[in-house]
This record gives structure tokens, C-alpha cells and sequence, in this order.
């Protein structure tokens, strides 16, 4: 979800004031809504990035502030060391329950080279976009139509064409990325689908200060209008969505970030990440990470984390039969 127009971000406001009115009883708006700057949205984002960094990093966020950034992390993939990597044909070929697993985890942790190498030119470079951009192969690729979009006037992405990274095992992480969200989701109580309602995007983002890689995921994207419980008309992506809103909007953030090189040697100073960011009312994401604006809709804004690089897109462009292609916008 993009940054809201001034026009949407007042109807926001007045819709979730008339809402937090008139659903007191519901555990979504059972507290009161913060007020946060961008910078100060900005400083909360440079310290969760920073306690999912090296030790050091870590080390500079005090004791309490990390207990309650604890609190709002369902890790989909555990924290854990880097452990031994194989190629990415090889990892994702096995078929056995555990050792898919271990696999998957393992991709997490320690990504294939193509994604290291991306990761370190990202750091190295002081955080600039164009190590991403020369990355990107120049053939335009259209975005067709998407479960029915044209019929319904959505334009899905920022652009009406995509494009594909050279390395095409880049491409092939980035789908990854999306079908372990579905697959592990509900083992941190977060039912989510790829279609063109719920996930189907991220934005990559270099993050402010480190330039770290990452993707903020961002899932349950057009819930279905009601007038009870979700009143708000969300513009033509929104019609036909039969998807409910309701409190597992509170998860709708997903953060994905590569592991972190070190600047002053070949190290890796931190493993990869693939987190849940919990957006319920009272904790410190929905506090001081959230937009008062976007509280209804538990939008972090990718801006906030860093550079937003590219969107990410995994979009079914299957008629009969899905079909699921990542496009760069």
C-alpha cells in the first residue's frame, strides 16, 4: 500500500476516529491512537533493523526498547547463525518434510551467492540505488492482466510494465520469498494467500544508515469493503475482494532482510531475516512505527525503513490455470 494522497490520509483520520467510536469493543481499536513524526518513524525503523544486525548494532538499542520490539516479532524463520549453504537447485530440490525445512531455513540464513553479491554491492555502496538498478536486465516486460484487474480499472503496480533481474536465481529467491510467507504464515497465526487482494508485492528497500538489502512484504493489501466493520472505499484494486478484515491486519507487515556484510572484510556480520512485524494496538511497531494516518490499515511505510528502490511483485497472470511471475516496477 503506497503512500496515501493528503485527500486519503484526512479520510483515514476522520474514518478511524468514526470507527474507534463505534467499535470500542473490538481488541483492533482498543487503544488510542499515537501520534508519530517521520523522523521519529524514521529513528524506530533504524533501531529494529539495527537489533536484527550484528551483535554490536544490537548492543546500542537499551534493554527495554528491545523487549518491546521482542514482543512484536514473529520470526518465520528462526533467528539463528548462519549455517552451511549449498546451491539453490540443490536446497530447494530435496522433498523430504524436515529436510525442506532445514533447507528453507538455511535459504533464509545464507542466500545463494546471486543475493549475497547483491546484499554486499548494496552496503559497499553506501546505500545507492544504482547498484540495484544496474542489476536489472533492460528488456520491458508489460504487466498483463492480473485475476481480473483491467476489468476493474486496478493498476496493481507503479508502472504498467516490469522488468527481471539479470541473475536469474535472483528472481527465483524473490518468488521464494513470497511462497515460504504463504507456506509458514499460519504457524504465527497469519492466514495470508497470494492473490491480488492479500500479497502479491514488496518494496525492496537499502536501509538508512547500514544500506542493507531488504523487502517489506505488505499483505492483506485490499480488504473487502463493509459497512460495519471496514468502511472505507479503497478505489477500484478494492472491488470484488471478498478478503475480511479483521485483527490478522495487525500482521500485514512482512520484513525480509538480507544477511549483513561486513565493510571492513569479506565477513557476513549477520545472518538473514525473514520476520512478521505485529502492528497490534499498544505495541511499539503500531506506536511509533505507524502513521496515525495509516493506523487502521497497519501500513508501515517502506520509505520509513529506507530507500524504496523497486516494488517487487508476484503477480498470477494464469488464465485457467495460475501462473505466477515476479515483475521489478
Amino acid at each position: 500500500m503506497r503512500n496515501p494522497s493528503p485527500y486519503l490520509r484526512f479520510m483515514l483520520v476522520i474514518s478511524l476516529s468514526y470507527t474507534a467510536s463505534t467499535s470500542l469493543s473490538s481488541p483492533i481499536y482498543s487503544q488510542k491512537p499515537s501520534f508519530s513524526s517521520s523522523s521519529s518513524r524514521k529513528q524506530c525503523a533504524v533501531d529494529l533493523i539495527s537489533l536484527l544486525g550484528s551483535k554490536h548494532q544490537a548492543s546500542t538499542i537499551n534493554t527495554e526498547k528491545a523487549k518491546k520490539f521482542q514482543t512484536c516479532l514473529k520470526f518465520l524463520v528462526p533467528f539463528s547463525p548462519i549455517q552451511q549453504r549449498r546451491d539453490l537447485d540443490d536446497r530447494l530440490s530435496l522433498r523430504d518434510r524436515q529436510s525442506q525445512r532445514r533447507v528453507e531455513n538455511e535459504l533464509i540464513w545464507s542466500p545463494p551467492d546471486s543475493i549475497l553479491e547483491l546484499a554486499r554491492l548494496a552496503v559497499d555502496s553506501g546505500g545507492d540505488p544504482g547498484c540495484i538498478h544496474r542489476a536489472l536486465d533492460p528488456t520491458v516486460i508489460p504487466v498483463p492482466d492480473v485475476e481480473g484487474s483491467k476489468e476493474c480499472r486496478c493498476e496493481l503496480t507503479r508502472t504498467p510494465y516490469g522488468r527481471l533481474f539479470v541473475a536469474e536465481e535472483i528472481n527465483k529467491y524473490f518468488a521464494f520469498l513470497f511462497e515460504l510467507i504463504v507456506a509458514r504464515g499460519p504457524e504465527v497465526g497469519f492466514n495470508v494467500s497470494l492473490n491480488r487482494f492479500d500479497l502479491f508485492h514488496g518494496h525492496l528497500v537499502l536501509a538508512t544508515n547500514s544500506g542493507r538489502l531488504g523487502i517489506l512484504f505488505h499483505a492483506k493489501e485490499h480488504p473487502a469493503f463493509d459497512k460495519d466493520v471496514f468502511p472505507y472505499n479503497m478505489g477500484y484494486c478494492q472491488k470484488g475482494s471478498n478478503m475480511v478484515y479483521d485483527e490478522s491486519m495487525n500482521l500485514r507487515n512482512i520484513l525480509w532482510l538480507a544477511p549483513l556484510p561486513s565493510t571492513s572484510s569479506k565477513d557476513w556480520l549477520a545472518p538473514g531475516v525473514l520476520v512478521v512485524l505485529d502492528a497490534h494496538p499498544g505495541g511499539i511497531i503500531y506506536e511509533d512505527l505507524i502513521p496515525e494516518y495509516a493506523h487502521v490499515v497497519r501500513t508501515i511505510y517502506e520509505e520509513d525503513l529506507g530507500d524504496n528502490v523497486v516494488d517487487v511483485n508476484y503477480l498470477n497472470v494464469g488464465t485457467k490455470v495460475a501462473d505466477y511471475r515476479i515483475f521489478i516496477c
